[in-house]
């Protein structure tokens, strides 16, 4: 969806709880298959790389070829270290039960480390026109996308909320 899409809009707190449930369907089965099958136990990090090529190819494509998105701006997720961390639970306990439990739980545990060095950049503070906002912020601003109503940009004007709370570590 679009927390997936747009860098000022993976800082929040959706983003690290949505996509790694929804990430994990296919390559979970993915690696059932291949590890019942023919006991193969790379099966989800082979479906994340093909699924990352793919995500890749319509952000190029689609993004910065069609609309001149930066490339920053519009970058896919990255799954690999929960995928690699999925096959080698069940490589080393040969067990789908444990996998499901261990290595899915460590597959969303994963995932924010893992996208913290592409983000940490998109988190430095600016200050624009007089108002405190991060990176990411700031490229949403000036990169409008139709599809968003303007009263969510409107109410998030100046909130700081990468800064507060919970949402950065």
């Amino acid at each position: 969806g679009d927390w997936d899409f747009w860098s000022d809009w993976k800082d929040r707190r959706l983003w690290v709880t949505v996509l790694p449930i929804m990430g994990i369907t296919f390559p979970a089965a993915v690696q059932a298959v291949l590890w019942w099958r023919y006991r193969i136990a790379f099966g989800a990090t082979l479906c994340v790389l093909g699924l990352l090529f793919g995500e890749w190819v319509n952000r190029y494509f689609n993004f910065w070829g069609w609309t001149y998105f930066p490339i920053n701006f519009v970058f896919p997720s990255q799954l690999i270290p929960g995928a690699v961390v999925l096959d080698v639970v069940l490589l080393i306990s040969g067990s789908m039960q444990l996998t499901a439990v261990v290595g899915g739980l460590g597959f969303g545990l994963l995932f924010y480390p893992g996208n913290w060095p592409m983000m940490a950049p998109l988190h430095l503070p600016v200050e624009y026109n007089g108002m405190m906002m991060t990176l990411a912020d700031l490229s949403g601003y000036h990169y409008v996308r139709t599809g968003m109503p303007e009263y969510i940009r409107m109410v998030e004007k100046g909130t700081l909320r990468t800064f507060g709370k919970d949402v950065a570590p």
